[in-house]
């Protein structure tokens, strides 16, 4: 198994923008459960601290392999999703592992 998390500071000049960019997100990921062979476990997770450097989402997926997290990223529908997310974002931050 191989775990991946991506974490995303968003886009906007006020809380209510960037609580819309934070939800767009969460739709779009969430719209990939059952459609990519080889993801196990999909979650996203919204920011509570409101700490100056926290992230505002994070994307926590599990693979079964290295190979799905390959074909992942070029999946039509992970696509689809880059797509949509993409200027809804200021930095991206991202860790792939295989736990012990």
């Amino acid at each position: 198994m191989i775990k991946h998390i991506v974490m995303w500071n968003v886009r906007g000049d006020s809380a209510e923008e960037r609580l819309g960019a934070v939800n767009q997100i969460q739709r779009s990921f969430e719209s990939l459960r059952g459609r990519i062979p080889g993801l196990l476990h999909l979650e996203i997770g919204v920011d509570s601290s409101r700490i100056d450097y926290a992230c505002d989402v994070v994307l926590y997926s599990e693979f079964d392999s290295q190979a799905s997290l390959d074909a992942y990223a070029s999946h039509p529908e992970h696509t689809r999703v880059k797509n949509e997310v993409a200027d809804l974002r200021i930095a991206r931050h991202q860790v792939d592992y295989t736990p012990n």
